[in-house]
């Protein structure tokens, strides 16, 4: 498959199987990743995985940060336990006065889409999830996240349903609307 083809085939899973890349095939495909444009090659990211029981401390945290209580608060706790793979996204920005701020949490957003897109090629569900509560200081520190550090979103990675949808075609897109010249 060509990577045109892995990128016109690939789309988010919203629902994925209790199967998850072992520790060895994870590892690969992150390094196959870090391969991503990275400027002075400064490497401001960092994953961090949760798999097993270790997925509650995220979810506790989102319904930490949402104030949410009861009911409500269980249903957002949750959320982290939709796959059996977690990967948080981090920016961890380097000291550079050559690459700005803005352009390191681009190298770590880049890696996060070559990942799920490597994910995806090797039939893996993703979902790049986000949300309001990245940046709350209760899920910072569920995550460990050092100071200066940012959460960008979770991939959330498990098999397949049998019940795949690769067969659809996806909506087109018009790319004369995103393209000017000068």
């Amino acid at each position: 498959m060509t990577a045109l083809e892995a990128a016109r085939r690939r789309r988010s899973r919203s629902k994925v199987t209790d199967e998850a890349p072992s520790d060895e095939q994870f590892l690969e495909l992150v390094s196959a990743a870090a391969t991503v444009a990275d400027h002075s090659e400064l490497q401001p990211w960092r994953l961090i995985e949760f798999r097993g029981h270790s997925r509650a401390a995220v979810g506790r945290a989102i319904a930490a940060a949402s104030g949410a209580t009861g009911d409500a608060a269980d249903k957002l706790a949750g959320k982290a336990l939709r796959s059996p793979l977690l990967v948080a996204v981090v920016v961890s920005p380097r000291d550079s006065r050559k690459v700005p701020y803005w352009e390191q949490e681009a190298v770590a957003s880049g890696v996060a889409h070559l990942l799920s897109l490597l994910l995806d090629e090797a039939g893996w569900g993703v979902m790049w999830r986000t949300g309001v509560w990245t940046r709350s200081p209760e899920v910072a520190e569920a995550h460990r996240l050092a100071p200066g550090e940012n959460l960008l979103g979770w991939l959330y990675i498990g098999g397949r349903p049998d019940r795949d949808d690769d067969g659809r075609p996806r909506k087109p897109v018009d790319a004369r609307r995103f393209v000017t010249s000068l």
